[in-house]
């Protein structure tokens, strides 16, 4: 458990250092135009690898495929820091991000494997939530000290020791188990490349969407995904050992669970996304600033899993955190809502520490009910199709709240220049980037004072247009979770207080 937990320490760390650093990197390698692919290339693998890998940790033992992914993405992360340009680091982030893909898939479904026994894996896990709390809570600090002390390099560098501890732990700790009765079966290579095309322009799609690519673009990656996706169904319904076994999703105690867990990557996603824009453009905080508002999320996120781990095998019916989960995160919604540049900063910190509960009592919770809910010959595939259903969520969660959030935004900057007759130089406003950038925002007040016009008149409006925009969005995040509460009731009743034998079970 331990070296399992450096490993997601070392994806979790992965995951918020690099935006801190993003900015430094692209003004010493140049190449503007690839600044969103350094997210991008990570996700489009990751999300790939997830249920493929899934898959093969039930046909083979997950043993092997941690040890591979920790060597591929430490190697991933080196390259990362050795980069010459930015070409070359959206290449070596797309290898990292299937090492990532492959971390999520074998490490959370190590732990069913170690311990079968639910209140114990549940106090165990909590090792997982603490890890990941850590390394959400000082991953932006950390890119920041690392990017402005060291180097922006050192932020990939970082995960070089972190690897090799975890690969030295498991190696030597990890044991190899298989619950399959039959021999390893062939992959199902037509399904796998069935499901890296879907999903690989899904992800595409939903990115492209909102960012005004061109038309024939958005619109062939829609075919694709449409072109992929109904001969996937067709062909995993009839192949004998589907990479992706549909199946799971029509069963009536797992299909509730993979539709909260999108919701879920929705809601998480647009608020964690979203939050540290309102108070660094909507409030003019500055990032270290936004990141302290920021960090009692994930604090909260490790303290609500701890108490969930303490009270939940405890319940007669533990489902019940699952709606104090999404009651919790909804509160935090509608309280982002209400929040303006004068709200005094712990108001803020409060809201921000009831998503981070929300979320504590939602994602273990999960995993928990999925794999007490699945045979345990398919924990893997089970418990990374719950991974890949979240992170599809966020996908479309950022997506379609950043639309949202643009489309609102430049309608009112829009009314605001209509109104005002100002010159061509204010429409430089309709791009929220000028909120967030200083030095762009100075090279636009002093291109207004050339016209005469009040530029910080301006731009204090265009603030109070996106922390309008942003409020809106988190109205609808607020919406979904309370709708999600239906989600719940159709969950299955999971008792955790014994050992229950699902189908197919071999010890």
């Amino acid at each position: 458990m331990l070296g399992l937990s450096f490993v997601l320490v070392m994806v979790a760390l992965d995951q918020t250092v690099v935006g801190t650093a993003l900015p430094t990197v692209v003004a010493e390698l140049k190449g503007f135009e690839f600044y969103a692919w350094v997210g991008t290339a990570y996700l489009l693998t990751s999300v790939i690898t997830v249920p493929i890998f899934g898959k093969l940790g039930d046909e083979h033992g997950r043993k092997p495929f941690v040890l591979i992914a920790i060597v591929v993405f430490t190697l991933a992360s080196a390259l990362c820091g050795m980069a010459a340009s930015m070409k070359q680091l959206v290449w070596a982030r797309a290898f990292q991000g299937i090492g990532g893909g492959m971390l999520i898939a074998a490490a959370f479904a190590s732990v069913p494997d170690i311990f079968p026994e639910y209140r114990e894996r549940l106090r165990w896990q909590v090792m997982f939530s603490a890890a990941f709390g850590l390394a959400n809570a000082i991953g932006p600090w950390l890119g920041g000290f690392l990017t402005q002390y060291v180097g922006w390099r050192w932020v990939f560098f970082v995960n070089v020791p972190v690897g090799a501890l975890g690969l030295w732990f498991v190696w030597r700790y990890l044991p190899r188990i298989r619950h399959a009765e039959h021999p390893p079966s062939r992959l199902d290579w037509i399904g796998a490349l069935l499901v890296a095309l879907t999903l690989g322009s899904l992800q595409l799609f939903v990115e492209w969407l909102p960012a005004h690519k061109p038309a024939w673009l958005v619109v062939m990656m829609a075919v694709i995904v449409v072109a992929a996706g109904a001969p996937l169904v067709w062909w995993e319904r009839r192949v004998e050992n589907p990479v992706l076994p549909l199946s799971m999703l029509t069963r009536d105690e797992l299909k509730p669970l993979f539709t909260l867990s999108l919701v879920l990557g929705f809601c998480m996603f647009a608020i964690t996304f979203y939050a540290p824009l309102l108070f660094q453009g909507g409030f003019g905080l500055t990032p270290h600033q936004a990141g302290l508002l920021v960090t009692p999320l994930a604090v909260a996120i490790t303290i609500g899993s701890i108490i969930n781990g303490r009270i939940v095998w405890r319940l007669s019916s533990p489902k019940i955190m699952l709606y104090f989960g999404l009651a919790f995160f909804a509160l935090a919604a509608a309280a982002l809502t209400r929040t303006t540049a004068a709200s005094s900063h712990g108001f803020i910190v409060a809201a921000m520490a009831m998503a981070g509960f929300g979320l504590g009592w939602l994602m273990p919770n999960l995993t928990l009910f999925i794999q007490a809910s699945a045979p345990r010959p398919q924990l893997g595939v089970a418990t990374a199709m719950l991974q890949s259903a979240r992170m599809i969520g966020g996908m479309i969660g950022m997506a379609l709240i950043g639309a949202l959030v643009s489309h609102l935004y430049v309608r009112d900057v829009n009314n605001l220049l209509a109104t005002g007759g100002h010159s061509s130089t204010a429409g430089l406003l309709r791009d929220p980037q000028i909120l967030v950038d200083p030095a762009l925002a100075e090279r636009f007040g002093q291109a207004l004072m050339r016209t005469g016009e009040n530029a910080a008149a301006l731009l204090e409006s265009a603030r109070t247009s996106l922390v309008d925009a942003v409020h809106d969005s988190q109205w609808l995040v607020a919406l979904i979770a309370i709708a999600a509460v239906w989600i719940v009731r159709r969950a299955p009743s999971i008792g955790v207080h014994r050992q229950a034998k699902t189908p197919g079970d071999h010890q």
